[in-house]
């Protein structure tokens, strides 16, 4: 099931740049602590929507002229909000990263793609969205493309550097977005930049542990570069499932024997202990990180602090892991396995954890961290990081004609290290959509191990054939 079943070439009809409305006064917005946990890297989002209802007595293709123009119009509104998007990230005198917010505008494009939405293969995104829907961010913070379809629906495809915001970030963006595509009144979510929110302590202080979660780039060996090789079990590749609602509930359930856990906690610890299985030296480790927003648990400082918070636009994250040998999680039955992930999780759900990593930040400038889940070592036999996308507002995405049909996060980030991503579904309440971007290997024995579970997208799940 790996090969593309629809190969179809995408037409570039027109790029330009798209600022912000509303002037503003060009200014030098320093990155926080918690944005210089972050690399260099993009991030991307697609929407699918099927042809407008509105389509009666238009033309297809006028039809789509309008929509496109109704987006870009929109964006251009939007960004005097979130003028992040419209600036570039530039070095200062330590070589650190920070924002200039220039209002330079971000890329526009409009493209036609010959190819129906139903006949796109969303389970294989390598090959049907990546930098064909998706575009490839060459300059700025963001990047658009709105690509008209054959049957006359609309993919709108985002890729964004994460260094300025994260999916809570995108989120607020898109819905302040599409909200002013359709006419509505401002959102009460307008974004907030006040780097004070996360301004360090004095003196700094913070928690040993984050010494074991965090490592310097400066103290790690150089890369080695991999023999060629023709084996693309070795390679990281994406694919998007879905995940019925009962089947959630099953595994929950199965994960609660010594407390309840939480449907991210079980499916995190059921994902772990299946890659586990694809190990044959039960010596070696498998790594678990998972993905921890922190904005609820720096709200806890009265009703303006909370909402600014809610409302901070860059990153507050941090990703606690743990690792266990292959041996340990094949012969662990779920619920223990489950209860390691919660225990892990635990000390990174609490304010002081987020103060301190900060702080620990701040002590060791400019010198540049990165999670240690993403430093693949000889004796690991995987490492993956789970994110949860369940806040993802796809169903209030709602540009003028109608809500997606599908959309999903898109993060073929490299490395050695594998990405998962859980979303709700606009198909059927309660089930899951989930992007996988893991190694070959464990995605054929995640398919082969738990069929009932991880279901390739087709078009008939997304009611796009009748």
């Amino acid at each position: 099931m790996d090969s593309c079943r629809d190969e179809y070439q995408v037409t570039v009809k027109r790029e330009e740049m798209v600022l912000a409305v509303l002037p503003m006064l060009e200014h030098l917005l320093p990155l926080s602590n918690l944005d210089l946990l972050l690399p260099a890297l993009d991030v991307g989002i697609f929407l699918c929507y099927k042809k407008s209802s509105q389509e009666t007595h238009e033309s297809s293709s006028s039809s789509s002229m309008v929509m496109v123009s109704a987006v870009k119009k929109a964006l251009a509104e939007t960004l005097s909000s979130f003028y992040a998007f419209a600036g570039e990230v530039v070095q200062n005198r330590r070589g650190e990263p920070e924002l200039l917010c220039n209002n330079s505008g971000l890329d526009f494009i409009n493209a036609y793609a010959d190819v129906e939405l139903k006949h796109l293969d969303l389970y294989h995104p390598d090959a049907s969205v990546h930098r064909k829907l998706v575009p490839f961010k060459k300059r700025g913070v963001l990047s658009v493309q709105v690509t008209e379809l054959k049957c006359g629906g609309l993919v709108i495809g985002c890729t964004f550097d994460h260094r300025v915001a994260d999916a809570h970030s995108a989120n607020m963006f898109l819905v302040a977005w599409a909200g002013i595509a359709q006419g509505k009144a401002p959102s009460s979510h307008v974004p907030t930049l006040k780097r004070t929110l996360l301004t360090p302590r004095r003196p700094p202080h913070y928690h040993s542990s984050i010494d074991n979660t965090y490592v310097f780039i400066k103290s790690l060996p150089p890369p080695i570069n991999p023999e060629p090789s023709h084996d693309d079990h070795d390679h990281l590749i994406s694919r998007i499932y879905y995940v019925q609602a009962e089947v959630i509930d099953q595994l929950q359930s199965q994960a609660s024997s010594n407390g309840r856990r939480s449907k991210l906690v079980t499916f995190s610890a059921f994902l772990w202990k299946l890659i586990a299985e694809a190990g044959n030296d039960c010596s070696k480790k498998c790594k678990l990180g998972i993905v921890v927003d922190g904005r609820e648990r720096l709200s806890g400082r009265g009703d303006t602090a909370n909402l600014c918070m809610q409302n901070y636009f860059g990153n507050v994250l941090s990703i606690p892991y743990s690792e266990a040998s292959v041996g340990e999680l094949k012969a662990m039955p779920l619920s223990l396995v489950a209860d390691d992930v919660h225990a892990f999780l635990e000390g990174a759900t609490k304010e002081e954890h987020f103060l301190g990593l900060i702080d620990w930040v701040e002590l060791h400038r400019p010198d540049k961290a990165i999670v240690k889940v993403y430093c693949k070592g000889s004796n690991d036999e995987a490492a993956v990081v789970v994110s949860s996308g369940q806040r993802f507002p796809v169903s209030w995405l709602d540009f003028g004609w109608g809500q997606p049909a599908f959309g999903s996060y898109h993060f073929p980030w490299g490395g050695q290290t594998g990405y998962v991503m859980p979303m709700p579904s606009t198909s059927r309440d309660g089930d899951w959509i989930v992007y996988m971007h893991l190694l070959k290997k464990h995605l054929d024995l995640v398919e082969t191990e738990a069929p009932n579970v991880f279901r390739p997208l087709c078009p008939t799940y997304l009611n796009l054939i009748a």
